[in-house]
């Protein structure tokens, strides 16, 4: 008996040890992220009110873009983005571009709405290719708006958002295309900013542009555009505005320096359209489509030596809206878990293999082992100072030093990337806002992050037993008046 216990205390030691120095580790890659990206944004700091831009508008290596909105029962929310594209003051101050709306079969009434407010008339005898092989559900019909000659609107079988985008590829004409979701509402200049690195870069290819994301819950939002931006006072808005400031900022900037990032946002992305034609546009039957996108064109790149890049730019803006209860944002974080391990699966034979330089051996293993394991690593962390207290095996200078990491990881992080974009934006004028987002921070590591992880966790265990994942539900409360 004495031999088991022996047994059993000296594994429970050798996992204290290895989790702890993984922690130490991650928060030491995180702590350089941040670096990375107050470094970059300390170089870039105002560029977005600046003359640059201007000339990039006026440019005549300015490419024409086409703006793919895809939109799947988005009723409530499509009029709002689609306005914020082509009408108005605030339409998009970009010199050429079009817009396809392609509706995924939906139930409720987002067609109804997208005819009847911009005046949507069938296209006949509307040859509708396939690039490269594309393949997509059929297609009903096209419109195009009486009132907006830029205007497109694809009616489509129901095939999931990969498949609408592939069916708005086929459709695009021009040589660059972004990819935005239905509920996304869109700065003026927002794609002269995140073209501008696709534009000026004249030795390097840049295959994609992501750009940062804000959360448009409880900010007013008329016709389409951001009136005043306001801090919501629902905690689960709270919490996911202070995570995609760390994401976008910290993560996404800090990675994108070396080639590294893997994630461009369905929310606002752009993409060389040839590029995605030739990798086959965007793979079906996945729930991470546009993480899976970004690691295939990395590999083709690799694999093909076309010696181009992936971008992340900071300064360009869009607002989205978030879930403000509890089951549709577990439903959203088990999804997003559940796409990052099919992406990772799909192209396991990148990780850890030297053919694939920094994207192998730096990138991959990064998403692999700290995104994609670190929440089950995170949860034995929990259950080793449970079962050392039962054990009688509990280190008080270990527990404190373990939790001392753990609020360093998650909260500490996250209130320099609240600094980081208060710093850059200045988006929330409001003292007490800036107040609620510290406290909601520094609290993270004692309620949001357990949660999150016990979500993610069972997202994993789901995906490793092969179990389905649907898109789930998400109500949407409209962001836009």
């Amino acid at each position: 008996m004495n031999n088991y216990w022996d047994l059993a205390v000296f594994l429970f030691r050798i996992v204290n040890q290895v989790i702890f120095f993984y922690l130490v580790f991650v928060c030491f890659f995180y702590f350089i992220l941040f670096f990375l990206a107050f470094n970059r944004l300390k170089r870039e700091r105002g560029l977005h009110n600046v003359e640059p831009y201007k000339k990039v508008k006026k440019s005549a290596f300015t490419p024409p873009l086409s703006v793919l909105v895809s939109a799947y029962n988005e009723e409530i929310g499509i009029i709002g983005t689609v306005l914020s594209l082509v009408t108005g003051s605030g339409r998009l101050d970009y010199p050429e571009y079009e817009v396809i709306v392609v509706n995924d079969g939906s139930k409720d009434q987002t067609m109804q709405k997208m005819i009847e407010r911009f005046k949507m008339v069938p296209l006949k005898d509307k040859v509708f290719q396939k690039r490269n092989g594309i393949e997509t559900k059929p297609i009903k019909a096209v419109y195009k708006s009486e009132i907006y000659p830029q205007l497109l609107l694809v009616d489509k079988a129901n095939g999931g958002k990969s498949d609408a985008l592939n069916a708005g590829i086929n459709l695009s004409k021009y040589p660059y295309f972004a990819s935005i979701d239905g509920d996304t509402i869109l700065e003026p200049d927002s794609f002269l900013k995140i073209m501008k690195p696709i534009i000026e870069n004249t030795e390097q290819e840049i295959l994609a542009a992501g750009g940062n994301v804000l959360i448009a819950n409880g900010s007013t939002i008329v016709h389409g555009q951001m009136k005043e931006m306001r801090l919501s006072r629902n905690p689960w808005v709270i919490m996911q505005t202070i995570e995609y400031m760390r994401a976008f900022l910290m993560g996404r900037i800090g990675l994108s320096k070396n080639n590294l990032l893997l994630i461009i946002s369905g929310a606002f992305g752009v993409f060389k359209t040839a590029r995605v034609i030739q990798a086959g546009g965007y793979k079906l039957g996945t729930i991470g489509e546009d993480m899976e996108l970004v690691i295939r064109l990395h590999r083709m790149n690799i694999e093909n030596k076309w010696g181009a890049k992936i971008e992340y730019v900071a300064d360009p803006v869009c607002y989205t809206e978030v879930p403000e209860e509890i089951k549709i944002l577990r439903n959203q974080r088990v999804r997003w878990h559940r796409g990052l391990f099919e992406s990772l699966w799909a192209h396991r034979k990148m990780a850890l293999n030297p053919k694939y330089g920094r994207i192998g051996l730096i990138a991959i293993p990064y998403f692999l082992f700290v995104e994609l394991f670190g929440p089950l690593i995170e949860m034995i962390g929990y259950l080793v100072v449970f079962i050392g207290w039962i054990l009688g095996e509990v280190n008080i200078q270990y527990s404190l030093a373990l939790l001392l990491f753990m609020v360093m990881y998650g909260s500490f992080l996250s209130m320099g990337s609240v600094l980081l974009e208060e710093w850059r934006l200045g988006k929330h004028k409001r003292v007490s806002e800036l107040n609620c987002l510290f406290f909601f921070a520094l609290s993270e590591a004692f309620w949001y992050r357990p949660i999150m992880t016990y979500w993610r966790v069972k997202a994993l265990m789901s995906a490793i037993m092969g179990k389905k994942q649907g898109w789930g539900e998400m109500k949407r409360k409209g962001v836009s008046s």
